[in-house]
């Protein structure tokens, strides 16, 4: 083989691999994310270093549902952050970013949470939540109100979660998508 051609078969490569690593880029971007637990917060459900699979063209969340979220509340979500926030890109860059948190939905817009004796109520209600860890407990009781284009979010392992009890609301620009298989 001449060196002409070694050349020209290592660019194709090279070319290849470029056009695998954009449309994983894109696909990671806009469709489907991975994703790894990091931590108890989720415990029975997710355990620390679980791996999952976030489905991110969405619009609206359930109840019920786990989903993935920047917590970085206070800062709007730029465009590059979906390209940044890929495992090949922090893992080359060594970038790991651990504002990502995996949680749980239990309100939505307009929703009325109270929280009363270390129990959750939704629009008077209580709710019966057979995935959490335990029962809570220290919650003071108090009333929050979920504003418009936000989700409140909490982890199950309740008494070990930092979630919307700390950091608010989360506005649905911020989450990045439902998680749809794990393991």
């Amino acid at each position: 083989m001449t060196t002409a051609k070694v050349i020209k078969e290592v660019l194709n490569w090279v070319k290849l691999l470029a056009i695998a690593l954009i449309i994983s880029v894109v696909v990671n971007a806009f469709l489907l994310q991975p994703y790894q637990v990091k931590g108890h917060s989720m415990e029975p459900s997710y355990d620390d270093s679980d791996y999952t699979m976030v489905w991110k063209p969405q619009d609206r969340y359930e109840y019920g549902e786990v989903v993935i979220v920047d917590r970085r509340i206070d800062r709007e979500r730029q465009w590059l952050d979906r390209f940044v926030e890929h495992p090949i890109i922090q893992r080359v860059f060594r970038t790991e970013d651990d504002n990502l948190i995996i949680k749980r939905v239990v309100g939505q817009a307009g929703d009325v949470l109270e929280f009363k004796g270390n129990q959750l109520f939704r629009n008077g209600e209580l709710l019966q939540e057979d995935y959490i860890k335990e029962e809570m407990y220290g919650n003071p009781d108090q009333t929050v109100t979920v504003p418009d284009g936000h989700i409140y979010v909490m982890g199950d392992n309740r008494n070990h979660s930092s979630d919307s009890r700390a950091i608010g609301s989360i506005p649905l620009t911020h989450v990045l998508g439902k998680v749809i298989f794990h393991k």
